[in-house]
C-alpha cells in the first residue's frame, strides 16, 4: 500500500499554533497585578476620588457617596458626603483633631478624636485609613498575623469593565472564614488585635460590644474573625492599577462595598485646600 504524505505550508502551520489552537496567555498574572497594586498605593502622593460606600452596620445596609482628596506625606485629607458633612484632618494641628462640620444644628465646626466613637459611628472605617488603607491591609504579608496565608488566596481573575474603564479583577475565596476565640496575655487595644488577625476593627467591636480603640484586658476572652472576608473581590484599573470597586462578603453575605470613581492620582493638591478657612468650606 501505498502511503501519502501531507505537508502543511508553513503559514497553515503557523495558523494552527496561532491562538484559536493554543489556549490563549493571561492578560498579567497574579503576582504582577498583585505587585503594581500595591506598589501603586504605596506610591500615592495625592489623591482626589468620589467613593460611593455600602456598609453592614448592625444588621443593616447603609450607603453614602463622599467626595475625598488626600495628601499622604505629611497627611492629611478632606471628605464632604452627600449629606453635607464635611471633615478635614491634617497631621499636627488642632491638636490631633479632626475639624467636623456637621450640616446639622448647631450648625457649627466641631473637634473630633478621628479615631474616636462620635467619627466612627455609623461607618467600618476611620478617616485615617481613607482611600486605600483597607486594601493594603487585605494584601499584607508581612508575616507577623496570627493566621498569616490570607494574602496568598487572591487569584487574578480576568478583566472586566468598570464605569468605562477596563479593569483587572483580583479574587480571593477563604471559605474557613470565622471567629476565633482570642485571650490577650497582656492588654492589647482593639486596634492591635484587629492588626494581628488582618480583620478590621469594626467586626470585633461589633461583635463584643466595645467601643472603638478599646482596651481588651490580659485574660478576657474575645470573639474575633480570623481573617477579613470570607470571599473579596477587587476591580483595578489598568491604566492607574487603582482599585475602582472593592466588595468583601463574609459568614452573613456582603460586609461592604466601596466604588471608586473620578480618580486623579499624584497631581498637586495646593496647600489652601486642606485648610479650614478655604473657599467653599463650611469649617
Amino acid at each position: 500500500m501505498t502511503r501519502r504524505f501531507y505537508y502543511l505550508p508553513a503559514l497553515a502551520l503557523a495558523g494552527l499554533l496561532s491562538s484559536s489552537a493554543l489556549p490563549a496567555a493571561p492578560a498579567i498574572t497574579t503576582e504582577t497585578l498583585i505587585s503594581r497594586l500595591t506598589n501603586a498605593i504605596d506610591n500615592l502622593k495625592t489623591l482626589r476620588c468620589n467613593v460611593r460606600a455600602q456598609e453592614r452596620l448592625a444588621g443593616k445596609y447603609q450607603q453614602a457617596r463622599t467626595s475625598m482628596k488626600m495628601n499622604f506625606s505629611p497627611y492629611k485629607v478632606y471628605l464632604r458626603n452627600d449629606q453635607g458633612i464635611e471633615v478635614l484632618y491634617v497631621t499636627g494641628q488642632n491638636s490631633g483633631d479632626a475639624w467636623v462640620y456637621p450640616n446639622s444644628f448647631p450648625y457649627v465646626t466641631l473637634s473630633l478624636d478621628p479615631q474616636g466613637s462620635i467619627m466612627r459611628k455609623g461607618q467600618h472605617h476611620s478617616v485615617m485609613e481613607a482611600g486605600y488603607g483597607t486594601i493594603s491591609e487585605l494584601l499584607d504579608g508581612s508575616g507577623q498575623r496570627i493566621n498569616p496565608g490570607f494574602e496568598k488566596t487572591f487569584r487574578y481573575a480576568g478583566d472586566t469593565t468598570v464605569v468605562g474603564r477596563p479593569a483587572h479583577v483580583l479574587r480571593s475565596s477563604y471559605p474557613q472564614f470565622r471567629y476565633v476565640s482570642y485571650k490577650p496575655t497582656k492588654a492589647e487595644t482593639t486596634k492591635t488585635i484587629a492588626e494581628k488577625f488582618g480583620c478590621g476593627e469594626y467586626r470585633i467591636l461589633e461583635r463584643n460590644n466595645l467601643s472603638p480603640g478599646a482596651t481588651v484586658a490580659a485574660g478576657k476572652t474575645i470573639q474575633v474573625p480570623n481573617a477579613y472576608g470570607s470571599r473579596i473581590t477587587i476591580c483595578i484599573d489598568q491604566k492607574l492599577y487603582l482599585p475602582l470597586v472593592v466588595q468583601v462578603n463574609d459568614d452573613k453575605g456582603l460586609f461592604e462595598k466601596f466604588e471608586f470613581s473620578d480618580l486623579v492620582a499624584n497631581q498637586p493638591i495646593p496647600a489652601p485646600e486642606f485648610t479650614k478657612n478655604y473657599k467653599g468650606y463650611k469649617l
